[in-house]
This record gives C-alpha cells, structure tokens and sequence, in this order.
C-alpha cells in the first residue's frame, strides 16, 4: 500500500510540474534578438492545444515586412520526433530575409520542445489517412500566419509558405484551403509515409503511395494558390515517378502548379533544401516563380 500510495503521489507531481510548464509558456518571444538576421525564439499558437516552439527572423528596419513560414519535415523513426531540436532552416531561412522577408519557422505539435501530441499521424501503412495528416500539418501552418499577422512588423497579405518533406506536404493541404493573403507555396520533397523502419535500414520506401496520388488529387481539387514542386531524381522516399503522379493527381484536379524535376543531389536528394550551395539552384526557381514565371 506504502509503495503504491508513494507511486501514485509521484506520478500526481510530475503531471503537476508538467502543467505547470505548459501554463508558463507565454505567447510571443522568449528571448532577445541575436546577430544580424535578428533570429529569435518566440511560443505561437498552434492548430490545437501546446503553444509551438518557434525560430523568427526578421531583415533590419521596423517596417511592415511580408512573411514566409518555413515548415520542417518528419523523422522517419517516430522515436526522434520527441527529441527534435528546433528548427531553423538557416539557408533559406538567410535567404529570405535578404529578400525582406520575416521568416517564420514554427515546430508543429508533437515535434521536440513544443510537446503534445502527434496531429499528424496517419494510420497504418497499409492503409494510410494522408489527406488528413496534410490537413493537421496545414492547421499549424495556417495558426502560426494567423497569429505573425497580428505583429506590428508584419504585413497582412504577400505571405508565401515553403515545406520540405512532410512540411512540404503539409503546404500542399494548406493550399487546399486557399488561405487569405497566401500568394505562393513552394513544396520541397512532399509528401508522407517515407519509412525505413518497415522496409530495413537501408530501403527508404513508401507506404501505399497510391495513396498519396489520391490525397493529392484532393487537395487540387480546392486549390487555388499558385504552388512550386521541386523534387529530385535520387530521393529515396518520393522517387520520379511517385512525385510526378502526385503532380498530375494535383494539377488533373484543378491545382495550380509548376513542376521542377532536378537531377541527382548528394547522398539523397531528398534533403536537396538543405545541402550545401544548393541555394544557387533553387533561388532563380523560386525567385522566377514569385516573379509570375514558370
């Protein structure tokens, strides 16, 4: 009885001091500005219940200034997730900012320091929900714009989103829902269900990519804001073949969509946005395609 009652007061304190935690998150920064892209720690709201750990930056000037939200991919192994570290995409991220643009890069619910649960997750993959996983994803992205909009440094329209992997996916069912003052989304590497888990260390494959087709095709279905796809020849999750059916699945809908098919990239191109001296390739891509081009 003695052990059990002393187990029972041990597990009331830890969900004591963990709601504690959660009601001392305030919204907003969290701590200074540093160095000169004025990169900053800040608690946004998310789709649902924990505040998101989040990297701004911000170009010099107290200006209105348009907004991009960057959106970070997924771990393969679920058991990384918890302890992701915040994300801050630095190449694009600097990139933008000397576009004038303040970077927003928000940490869904689930990942790392922003806790909770995990939205997005999927089912199985032999029969995988990716409609809804992208719809969960988007459901943060579109509370972290809403809530940067607010910010006297913000301007309220010429917002893009840009995503890599699951983030990028997660783009694409934000276009779904057209949201107001969204101009462009850029999709790098999207898509869900790349695991290595099921299929061996050394097999990156996905599950019921049919799957994928269809939820794509759903999403253009709606979709209305102008989207760039940039995928790889040498990505282990999101091969030529998958990216492009998603395309057409995407585009045969309705969806509005420029298809950039890029050579091999490094080890596997599937982390293309993040590999060293890639911006010279997808800067004139996403600065023709913000420019109107193709």
């Amino acid at each position: 009885m003695t052990t059990s009652r002393h187990l029972s007061l041990a597990i009331l304190l830890v969900c004591c001091l963990a709601a504690t935690g959660a009601a001392s998150q305030s919204l907003g920064p969290q701590d200074a500005e540093r160095q000169a892209l004025r990169e900053q720690v800040w608690r946004v709201p998310s789709g649902g219940q924990p505040l998101m750990l989040t990297t701004v930056y911000r170009p010099p000037g107290e200006a209105r200034a348009p907004l991009a939200v960057v959106n970070h991919g997924s771990p393969s192994d679920g058991n990384a997730r918890a302890s992701m570290p915040r994300q801050r995409y630095s190449g694009i991220s600097s990139w933008l900012v000397s576009k004038g643009y303040v970077v927003v890069v928000p940490q869904r619910r689930g990942y790392g320091e922003t806790g909770g649960g995990w939205a997005e997750q999927y089912g199985t993959c032999t029969n995988p929900d990716y409609h809804r996983a992208g719809l969960e994803t988007a459901a943060d992205i579109r509370a972290a714009i809403d809530y940067m909009r607010t910010q006297p440094f913000v301007a309220p329209d010429r917002t893009i989103v840009v995503g890599q992997s699951a983030g990028g996916w997660g783009s694409l069912a934000l276009s779904s829902t057209n949201p107001p003052g969204v101009s462009h989304i850029i999709n790098f590497a999207g898509g869900r269900g790349g695991q290595n888990t099921v299929f061996g260390a050394d097999q990156y494959k996905n599950c019921t990519s049919s799957a994928l087709v269809t939820a794509a095709g759903k999403y253009g279905a709606t979709a209305r804001v102008p989207t760039l796809w940039i995928y790889t020849e040498n990505d282990s999750f999101f091969r030529p073949e998958l990216a492009q059916n998603m395309f057409k699945a995407y585009t045969g809908a309705g969806g509005k969509a420029v298809f950039k098919a890029l050579g091999p990239s490094g080890k596997d191109g599937h982390s293309f946005l993040t590999q060293p001296n890639t911006s010279a390739i997808w800067g004139p891509m996403i600065t023709e395609f913000l420019a109107g081009g193709r």
